[in-house]
């Protein structure tokens, strides 16, 4: 999956912030009817400018984070008030564009809506890098249909923007994906030991212990391993090539959503290790020859 240039895209491609639209087909009663529900490039668009008005916000607030507010799931997993900041900036940015629609973001949970479309937001993926000032962090935004699960979701937009660096990745359901304004193309899988794999962590030493024992299986089966700290980012350097495969468990809906369809719309697949849909127990990413070679391997590994 690399970049080849071309004018026509589903983003935006512009950190200009519009007066947000209207919603499609609303009823003050009932909200929108589903059959006129913007089609996947609107939504992507959306995606892009939520995401890019959200960037602004962590880069503004780089300087002075405001520290940790909260831990969740153990010491180590830290929520920063600008995590919280940017969580309700997007959802008030979200109600006010599309407000029949619901919303599943990491901080404030889910809110459900009537319109058929849940909008799943990381406000910053990778806060631990993002505390300590390491430049590998995001903010990713997607909309789905159906539950905002990964096992029956359908997704139909979304938006990785990486926020130091300002890469940005969108990609709308059968219209591609898109690196900067660059489309993203499908390339051929290196095999399994010259693959640069990207992986990642869990918060508690339990579960870093297991997943430690699966890495020093698999380890010497390929080029090297990458820990980069931000599963959106991870996911979207497999869609544009920079990483040949990924492979995490954990992983939460919102960790996911717009890089596995950045992904998919690059030409590659994502999925779990039996073969179905990603989930928390596993997503692997890449070209579909890699995956199924990787998916074998952490097999044997006891993943």
């Amino acid at each position: 999956m690399t970049a080849a240039a071309t004018p026509d895209r589903p983003g935006t491609g512009s950190p200009a912030d519009p007066a947000p639209p209207t919603a499609v087909g609303a009823d003050p009663a009932t909200g929108p009817d589903p059959a006129q529900l913007p089609d996947p490039a609107t939504l992507a668009a959306l995606c892009e400018e939520l995401a890019r008005a959200a960037g602004d916000h962590v880069r503004a607030r780089t300087a002075d984070h405001g520290g940790v507010a909260r831990t969740k799931s153990s010491a180590v997993d830290v929520v920063t008030a600008v995590d919280e900041e940017v969580e309700a900036l997007l959802r008030e940015r979200i109600a006010a564009a599309r407000p029949h629609d619901g919303v599943l973001g990491e901080e404030e949970g889910a809110s459900a809506g009537t319109s058929g479309l849940t909008w799943v937001v990381d406000p910053i993926d990778g806060t631990v890098n993002f505390l300590y000032g390491i430049p590998s962090y995001a903010v990713s935004i997607a909309v789905v249909t159906g539950d905002p699960d990964p096992l029956t979701w359908t997704l139909q937009a979304g938006c990785v923007h990486a926020v130091a660096g300002g890469t940005t990745w969108t990609a709308g359901r059968g219209l591609g994906a898109w690196r900067d304004g660059e489309r993203l193309v499908p390339r051929s899988a290196p095999p399994l030991a010259e693959a640069l794999l990207g992986t990642g962590f869990g918060y508690t030493a339990e579960k870093r212990a297991r997943e430690a024992a699966v890495v020093a299986q698999i380890l010497p089966q390929v080029r090297d391993i990458r820990r980069i700290g931000s599963a959106a980012i991870d996911l979207c350097l497999v869609a544009d090539g920079r990483l040949d495969a990924y492979y995490e468990t954990g992983l939460n809906p919102w960790d996911m959503a717009a890089g596995a369809l950045v992904v998919a719309e690059a030409g590659g697949v994502v999925q779990g290790l039996d073969g179905g849909p990603a989930s928390a127990a596993m997503t692997v990413a890449g070209p579909g020859p890699l995956v199924s070679e990787l998916t074998a391997a952490l097999h044997r590994a006891g993943a």
